[in-house]
């Protein structure tokens, strides 16, 4: 990924124009993926800025982590929709954009007046997504949908705990598989667009409950996915499988599925007597004994430090790899190697590390052409490029359309 501060876009999606009227992470999540992609991303907010600008700690020079990990690449302008000359403002906007990005709530867009149906109608081609909690329609549609809320509505929270009491992940799950979701729906819609022969756009609708169910679900349906379902055995083995094995000094992964994963995990722990027990002869014995296979095992694990162990598994090509917090990830010399995080200079901030978009393209790179914006640094270059004079400007400032002066 190329760093080019105030440089021009080289990705797929350069010349193309986005505006995210969306706030927190499943929106601008999905519009800092559009804008590395080459878009020129318009951030609309309003004049309290987007939550995510609030949370903190740590603030620093007026950024805090989550706001400048989601709204790179991105233009900041200020608009208060609650007035309809700031509406007005947004309408002009998307009379000349590709895409126009909102997380409302399903009725919330129509009482602005940028809905799909209004914008549409002086722009064809403009694609809409939305993406919301539960969908433009049905029980819930106009009900609070917030990571967590979905989290727990779609089933994995019993199965990511002890047996005895649901746990959450601890991680905004939802949000960001809600907003790669509606990154690649968009795309395809603007390749549908381009190729459809018409030249119009489509509404998109992203639910969060249905992006995180088709990513969470997809391996945790499992005895669900032939109906009519009985009665579901414990799921002993994935217990045993999912889990971090204490060494001397740390803790490793290790998968031991398939035959050859096993036996190379037998001759990193120096138990090569293992091969011999029928328990251990293939793939189906193992689970049926993986409880106690498994228990078995955790004292060998300990014998070992976590750096014999590692030198052990790439010698007998055994798929392992260390258990690391953040700054031991940080400072993996793989993701030194990959340049998984970069560091941007900030004329208030100073140093800022960014995790990179991972996709490489052979001919048209990702760039990181703009630091995210202090809230509202480009509404007026922004409002005279859209050809409002300095006096209209004064007028919409009067209005209270572009906030507190």
């Amino acid at each position: 990924m190329d760093v080019d501060l105030g440089g021009e876009a080289q990705g797929p999606l350069r010349g193309m124009r986005v505006i995210d009227c969306s706030t927190v992470v499943s929106g601008p999540f999905c519009a800092q993926i559009l804008g590395d992609l080459g878009a020129d991303v318009i951030k609309v907010e309003a004049p309290r800025g987007d939550t995510t600008r609030m949370m903190g700690p740590p603030f620093v020079g007026g950024l805090t982590p989550l706001y400048a990990q989601c709204n790179r690449n991105k233009r900041s302008l200020v608009v208060d929709l609650k007035k309809p000359e700031a509406v007005a403002v947004v309408k002009r906007l998307a009379q000349e954009a590709d895409v126009f990005l909102e997380n409302w709530r399903p009725a919330v867009a129509a009482r602005l007046g940028l809905d799909y149906e209004q914008l549409s109608a002086s722009n064809p081609k403009l694609v809409y997504v939305s993406v919301n909690g539960f969908g433009p329609d049905g029980p819930y549609a106009d009900q609070p949908a917030y990571d967590m809320l979905i989290q727990a509505l779609t089933g994995l929270a019993p199965l990511l705990g002890d047996g005895t009491r649901p746990k959450l992940v601890r991680n905004l799950m939802a949000d960001k598989t809600s907003a790669v979701t509606a990154a690649y729906a968009t795309l395809a819609a603007l390749l549908e667009r381009e190729r459809g022969g018409t030249g119009r756009g489509q509404k998109v609708d992203v639910p969060m409950i249905d992006a995180y169910a088709a990513f969470g679900l997809l391996d945790a349906l499992n005895y669900h996915t032939f109906p009519p379902v009985g009665e579901i055995p414990p799921d002993v083995v994935s217990e045993q499988i999912y889990r971090a094995w204490e060494t001397a000094d740390g803790y490793v992964a290790a998968i031991v599925i398939e035959d050859h994963q096993f036996e190379a995990l037998c001759r990193v722990l120096e138990r090569e007597d293992l091969l011999e027990d029928p328990r251990c002869a293939n793939l189906i014995t193992r689970i049926q004994h993986a409880a106690e296979i498994f228990s078995g095992l955790e004292g060998e694990f300990r014998k070992w430090t976590t750096a014999e162990l590692l030198d052990r598994a790439r010698e007998h090509q055994a798929p392992l790899a260390p258990v690391q917090d953040v700054e031991a990830f940080l400072a993996d010399p793989q993701v030194a190697h990959n340049e998984t995080c970069f560091e941007v200079e900030d004329a208030e901030a100073g140093r800022v590390r960014l995790l990179r978009n991972p996709v490489r393209f052979g001919e048209t790179p990702t760039s990181v052409r703009r630091q995210p914006p202090r809230l509202g640094q480009d509404t007026q270059p922004l409002l005279r490029e859209l050809g409002y004079s300095d006096e209209e400007i004064e007028a919409l400032q009067r209005a209270g359309a572009l906030g507190a002066s």
